[in-house]
């Protein structure tokens, strides 16, 4: 059972931050595996022509939406995304694995699609997007890889509890 503790906020916003800090290594790992799968989707983006279809869909989802809609929508999604890839990184941390190098995979083929514009030029248009929502993403997806490794500890059970509740 989980003893329940009264926490000030600045305590539990320490609390959070010691966390975030002492994940690093796997919130590292969860840039290197974007990365990664967007070097792999720039690569082999003639393999991957079923994004499209993907893709056009998203487009269509999205082409009448307003500027606050269109924020709303992503806000929506990267909330959503983030909070899976924490609760299913119970299961080894492989769903999250999966979806942050599926993601990069996507990046890197819309990257190979650009055509007559610097990919320099593509890179900084979307840095806007990744100064909040790429470090959000990369934090869920190494918080759930990391309580995925529970698993790999000898104290499995205390472990998980104080992964998933972070003390």
């Amino acid at each position: 059972m989980v003893k329940k503790r009264t926490r000030r906020k600045s305590n539990l916003w320490k609390e959070s931050v010691r966390y975030i800090l002492e994940s690093k290594n796997y919130i590292i790992l969860a840039g290197l595996l974007f990365v990664s799968g967007s070097l792999f989707g720039l690569v082999f983006a003639s393999e991957l022509g079923f994004m499209d279809e993907t893709l056009k869909k998203l487009i269509e989802e999205t082409k009448n939406m307003n500027v606050s809609q269109l924020i709303f929508f992503i806000f929506q999604n990267n909330l959503i995304v983030a909070f899976l890839m924490i609760i299913l990184g119970i299961f080894l941390g492989i769903f999250p694995i999966i979806n942050i190098f599926a993601n990069g995979a996507v990046l890197g083929f819309v990257f190979s699609k650009v055509e007559n514009v610097n990919l320099v030029k593509a890179i900084f248009s979307l840095l806007p997007h990744g100064i909040f929502e790429l470090p959000a993403i990369f934090i869920s997806v190494g918080l759930g890889i990391k309580l995925g490794m529970f698993l790999f500890a000898e104290k499995r059970k205390e472990e998980f509890t104080k992964r998933f509740y972070a003390y």
